[in-house]
Parts: C-alpha cells; sequence; structure tokens
C-alpha cells in the first residue's frame, strides 16, 4: 500500500482538479504575488491532503482497510466538509467534492497497490458489501510498517516512496500549473469586478 505521503500528494491533486469545475471560485483567489501556501489554496488544500492520508491511521487501531478505506468512508468524509463549510459561509458543494475527492485517492492508490498481506484488498463498497477489493495492477508497491526503524524496512519504504513519486509528480505538477493559469485568469476577472459565469 502507499505512504502517507504518495497519499497527501494524491489528495491535493485531487482538491485541485476538483477546484477546477465552474462555479464560484473567487472566494478562494490568490494574487500572483501571494505566498505559495495561499496559492496552493491555504488551509483546504492542506486539510485535503490530510484526509487523503488520514485513512491509514485505522493501523494502530488494527483493522485497517476496513470501513476507513470505503465509499461509505468517503461519503461521511463529504457530509463532514460541507456541515464545515455550512459554518464557514464557503461554498458547500465545492468543498464537500473537493475534500471528498481527497479522501476518495486513498481509496484509489490502495486498491491499485500491490498487497501482500491477508486479506487481500480493501473493504472499498462498504457499507454496501463487505467483500474485499483489489486490481491486482501492483502499481504501488507495497510498503512495511512492522519494524519499522529497521535498515531493511528503511530500503523497502524508500524504493516504494521514490516509484509513488515518480508516478504522482508529474500528475500534481501538470495539475498544479493548470490551476494556476485557471486561477490566473480569475484573479484577473475578480480584480476588475467581473465575475465569471456561475
Amino acid at each position: 500500500m502507499p505512504s502517507s505521503v504518495g497519499h497527501a500528494l494524491a489528495g491535493a491533486a485531487a482538491a485541485w482538479t476538483a477546484d477546477l469545475v465552474p462555479g464560484d471560485r473567487a472566494w478562494r483567489t490568490a494574487p500572483p504575488t501571494a505566498s505559495w501556501y495561499r496559492r496552493a489554496g491555504d488551509g483546504l488544500t492542506l486539510a485535503c491532503a490530510v484526509l487523503a492520508a488520514i485513512p491509514d491511521a485505522d493501523l494502530l487501531f488494527h483493522f485497517h482497510r476496513t470501513f476507513s478505506h470505503s465509499v461509505g468512508a468517503v461519503m461521511i468524509a463529504g457530509v463532514a466538509a460541507a456541515a464545515w463549510a455550512v459554518r464557514r459561509r464557503a461554498p458547500v458543494l465545492r468543498v464537500a467534492l473537493m475534500c471528498a475527492a481527497a479522501y476518495g485517492t486513498h481509496i484509489v492508490l490502495d486498491w491499485l497497490a500491490a498487497d501482500t498481506l491477508p486479506p487481500y484488498g480493501l473493504q472499498a463498497l462498504w457499507p454496501f458489501s463487505s467483500g474485499w477489493f483489489i486490481s491486482g495492477w501492483d502499481l504501488f508497491p507495497q510498503t512495511e510498517r512492522r519494524r519499522f526503524l529497521s535498515a531493511a524496512t528503511m530500503w523497502v519504504n524508500t524504493k516504494a516512496m521514490a516509484q509513488e513519486l515518480a508516478i504522482l509528480v508529474p500528475v500534481v505538477w501538470l495539475i498544479w500549473l493548470v490551476r494556476v493559469k485557471a486561477l490566473a485568469r480569475l484573479a484577473a476577472q475578480v480584480s476588475r469586478g467581473n465575475h465569471p459565469p456561475q
């Protein structure tokens, strides 16, 4: 299964992609002179990166890859994000979509990953099915979570993370470039007082 770094990168990319959907984005614009953090989406992008990695917290409770790795959990993340957006007076559907998409990347990456520990796969369709699903494509190698500080484990995880980064960084970079270009056009429209069509 992928590392937390890979999951966080995929979550940020999904959030940025969901944020490209037409609609009310003026609340998220930042001028080109703003800090990288602000142009990247401030705390919402960071929250989406954390949401994408958080399903693996179930390792602490010894029920890894069950309901926390499912469409049910994605729906819960989306509803929780919508409730947060209502309180913050942010666009509810946009925030819910961004957060649910970020959480959902965890399920997709794990489904595409190698899994050498039974039961194989994840309960991706919970609560609709208690079956275990795995693609068999092994796009991302298995990471080792036992004997975490041993040299052998560090070597296995370093190689796995290098492969994850080789796959995910170009995708994240491309989405970042598209996002920057789209938000630059939006910032120019907002500064001129022209609001984009809703």
